[in-house]
């Protein structure tokens, strides 16, 4: 080792090489896997202890990313009923939560239906000049499964009062009544409907999970319908690959404290909901479509979603496709973490993004 006398001859810090210093077990470790990982092909790594990440991310967001995984990761419902008890249990506090949410947006929220499709209507309660001719058409995430009336609103509400936009939320059909195509029969039907008496140019589609995937998935349709397309879309870590296909479904697998694994009740939720049909249709897996013609899209994720590849492969598709497409990546965030706390300012930079790039590209 050289000495602390020509370390500094050379204009080395010593600090430099002490930092340097691997932890103990390191070489033994490196060892063992360069030895498992001798070959081409799969790659091995060992079982891993994550802390939570502090640099760059908010104490109300590291919060976030220290909690427990949900008790339902694993749930396994049987019957019609069994599922229809889970998603009760899901949905209740947080339709619960909606009008103190909903008052602290200053906005405010009215059922009715479009086409025949039950919807919520959000409403700021001051909408800012530029936003008075536009609209946003909101489609809730949840696996398919969850998330029915108002326990849909927490992004709407969001949205709404982030960025002074008007939105419609669609309460679509779900399983286990009404599995595939019910949900997007629904989206597809209010689309149509709102495009008759509002310039589509003015308006953009939004939604997170299942709701980016139903994004994707109504732009496919409407255009293969010959109907007007939306003039922006902000598919949240969207569910482009309901099959367990892309990287981080096994990289960010027990990282990813909301989702978990596609093994528990995400690929549960994505088989009753597909009913048996192929899950590479793209009305299922949008990532499988075309997106030639597409509108400018804004997608957003974070380090340790499962959906992160996802949401990477959608971007890259849209890129290829010739298509203006952000993405928006955040440390250390599960799936959906941008808007887990809605006081985090990573929510608010998150919504702030997304408020910006439809002010951009919608119309007035």
């Amino acid at each position: 080792m050289k000495s602390l006398f020509a370390l500094t001859v050379l204009g080395l810090s010593p600090a430099l090489f002490a930092a340097a210093t691997p932890p103990p077990g390191y070489e033994a470790l490196a060892a063992a896997q360069a030895a498992a990982n001798a070959q081409n092909g799969v790659r091995r790594s060992p079982a891993q202890v994550l802390p939570v990440p502090t640099a760059d991310v908010s104490p109300a967001t590291q919060a976030q990313i220290a909690i427990a995984y949900p008790p339902h990761f694993n749930a396994n419902p049987k019957t019609a009923a069994e599922w229809k008890e889970l998603v009760e249990f899901r949905a209740a506090p947080v339709r619960a939560a909606m009008p103190a949410l909903a008052e602290k947006f200053g906005v405010t929220y009215a059922k009715s239906k479009i086409a025949g499709v039950t919807v919520f209507t959000v409403t700021p309660k001051t909408i800012p000049p530029q936003n008075r001719n536009r609209l946003l058409l909101h489609v809730h995430g949840g696996a398919y499964v969850f998330s029915p009336g108002e326990a849909a609103l927490p992004e709407a509400i969001v949205m709404a009062g982030f960025g002074g936009f008007t939105v419609v939320s669609v309460d679509y059909r779900m399983p286990p009544d009404f599995p595939y195509p019910a949900a997007m029969d629904d989206a597809v039907a209010v689309w149509k409907e709102l495009v008759k008496t509002h310039d589509a140019r003015n308006m953009a589609v939004f939604g997170t999970s299942t709701g980016g995937a139903m994004t994707l998935s109504l732009v496919l349709r409407a255009r293969d319908e010959k109907l007007p397309l939306p003039a922006a879309i902000a598919p949240g870590t969207p569910w482009s690959d309901i099959g367990k296909i892309g990287d981080t479904y096994e990289t960010n697998e027990w990282i990813d404290n909301i989702l978990v694994t596609w093994d528990g009740f995400l690929g549960r939720a994505a088989l009753l909901y597909a009913n048996g049909r192929d899950l590479k249709d793209p009305q299922l897996s949008p990532i499988y479509g075309d997106y030639k013609g597409f509108p400018p899209t804004i997608l957003t994720s974070g380090t340790r979603d499962l959906f992160l590849s996802n949401t990477v492969r959608t971007h890259r598709k849209l890129r290829r496709a010739g298509v203006i497409a952000d993405l928006n990546v955040y440390e250390g965030q599960s799936h959906g973490g941008y808007m887990r706390d809605v006081d985090a300012p990573e929510t608010r930079e998150a919504f702030g993004e997304i408020a910006a790039f439809f002010d951009r590209h919608l119309g007035r």
